[in-house]
């Protein structure tokens, strides 16, 4: 007698999910904090960047996605807060406006360790690759709705609430081509890089936040908002 083998299917929850690991896991490892996500998500017909500060980037290859974080201005000061403590630097000389563009470089940084946590996953358990462009981070005092007809075929839109130590709330929202990765056959995943460690390795560079500079590619970002349909 002969059973079916079970089909193991990946879809795009489970893309979102192992996204949304990525986000609490940087985040917490970056500000010694612990930061959630609702159990529950909502499926939303647009995409967008919201007030106060807005963060996206785009990642291709093996699929197509945006990814946009939204935080307030109370959230993105708290974690702004913890991680430049946790790097050492003293309270009394960090930002106190979340429109420093120091704010700005730190958010953009983990948005971009973020995702590169986000696509090493997927190389190791979905053998596949993608890539990303540099995170666009802006300040924002209105909603901008971002057109992803253009980069998406058949775009799946997803919201997730996450909430900081402090109940703070952020939104991550993501936009992904409809696909569904299929096993074919067992494998072995790659070991998963430590964030700990590489957080230790940050710390051996002197205790100062990786520069993230969204100025010097301002070519770029115009380009990438005509894109989006900014």
């Amino acid at each position: 007698m002969s059973f079916e083998k079970e089909v193991v299917v990946y879809g795009t929850e489970d893309v979102l999910k192992s996204l949304c690991d990525s986000v609490s896991r940087v985040i917490n490892v970056a500000t010694q904090s612990r930061v959630n996500y609702s159990g529950m998500v909502q499926r939303i017909t647009k995409i967008g960047l919201k007030p106060d500060i807005g963060c996206f980037v785009l990642f291709d290859g093996g699929f197509t996605g945006l990814v946009v974080l939204n935080f307030s201005a109370a959230t993105a000061m708290e974690i702004y807060e913890r991680y430049m403590l946790t790097m050492g630097m003293p309270k009394s000389e960090l930002a106190t406006a979340h429109t420093s563009d120091e704010v700005s470089n730190i958010m953009g940084e983990l948005m971009n360790q973020i995702v590169g946590d986000f696509t090493g996953k997927v190389r190791r358990e979905l053998q596949t690759n993608i890539t990303q462009n540099q995170p666009k981070m802006l300040v924002l005092n209105k909603q901008v709705m971002l057109n992803v007809d253009t980069p998406l075929d058949r775009p799946e839109i997803r919201r997730v609430t996450f909430y900081t130590e402090k109940n703070n709330i952020f939104y991550l929202e993501l936009a992904i081509d409809r696909t569904e990765f299929i096993r074919l056959h067992d494998f072995d995943a790659n070991e998963e890089t430590d964030a700990d460690a590489l957080m230790d390795a940050e710390h051996a560079r002197g205790g100062k936040a990786s520069q993230y500079t969204p100025a010097d590619d301002e070519d770029d970002n115009s380009d990438l908002l005509r894109s989006l349909g900014m």
